[in-house]
């Protein structure tokens, strides 16, 4: 059974999905351009006896609000994460999150780091560069195509769909009608607007000023090994910079493992969830 909250967080309200009712937290958080409609196949397969999943819309994207004048980068995105644990009285959780979704964990965790019982960071991004080659790429796809985007209900699948089409290693994990689901936010010429200003938002150096002795939290770097937008050096460089850092590799997957891999990493996040203790009531 799958509960869907409207959670009060900084200028609006964030769309959480909750999954069981277990006694520790997990946060999932999804990357630029999909949302937490990412997890559907992980979430329900986690031990929800023992565990309560939450996935969540960051701010201005999926079904969560969107405002004219919000900030929608990293540091502003970790804040109002913060804002919305509070509200769902979660004193500690393990965040899961996959490429951008991964530097707003990071920021969270060097902001608050009781907050953080455990980190997994799938397909992070390089902390020296957290708008990557994908953004890079959406922004040749605007030269190219913006008029023509900018005109039809479904223009932004002129500029998003190819950026998600190369997140996973198995094109049958990336239909179509997939594509739509994920494009669906940013329908129409204003739809087209909110997605490059959501792009605009990230700042590459966002992470600049974290210290990182400051992150004691557990943490698991998972790569999928066919992901073509990060260098293989990238994830294993993080997870020894990071003192309590581990790193796992999941074959045949790109940057969206939950896609290409569900079953893999439900099973992946379950060890890491019993490794670390995740029977242990929350404090």
């Amino acid at each position: 059974m799958t509960d869907f909250l409207r959670i009060p967080a900084g200028p609006g309200a964030l769309h959480v999905e909750r999954f069981g009712f277990g006694e520790r937290a997990v946060i999932l958080l999804h990357g630029f351009g999909t949302s937490g409609f990412l997890w559907r196949h992980v979430a329900p397969a986690l031990p929800l006896g023992r565990v309560t999943a939450f996935a969540v819309d960051l701010f201005g994207h999926g079904e969560s609000d969107r405002d004219v004048d919000a900030d929608y980068g990293i540091g502003a995105q970790a804040a109002c994460l913060d804002q919305a644990l509070t509200v769902l009285r979660v004193a500690r959780a393990d965040i899961v999150a996959v490429d951008m979704g991964a530097a707003v964990a990071l920021a969270l965790a060097a902001r608050r780091p009781a907050r953080v019982r455990s980190l997994v960071l799938v397909n992070p991004g390089d902390p020296a560069d957290a708008r990557g080659a994908d953004l890079d790429e959406l922004r040749r796809l605007q030269a190219r195509h913006l008029l023509e985007a900018s005109r039809g209900m479904m223009g932004a699948r002129l500029l998003l769909g190819p950026l998600l089409e190369r997140s996973v290693a198995d094109p049958a994990r990336m239909p179509e009608a997939l594509v739509a689901r994920y494009v669906a936010p940013f329908v129409g010429r204003e739809g087209v607007h909110h997605l490059l200003e959501l792009a605009r938002a990230i700042n590459g150096r966002a992470l600049d000023h974290v210290e990182w002795a400051t992150i004691g939290a557990p943490t698991l770097v998972v790569r999928g090994d066919a992901d073509g937008w990060i260098g293989p050096s990238v994830s294993a460089a993080l997870a020894s910079r990071l003192g309590a850092g581990e790193f796992r590799r999941v074959p045949g997957a790109g940057r969206l493992v939950p896609e290409d891999a569900p079953v893999a990493m439900a099973e992946l996040l379950t060890d890491w969830l019993d490794r670390t203790g995740a029977g242990v009531a929350t404090p």
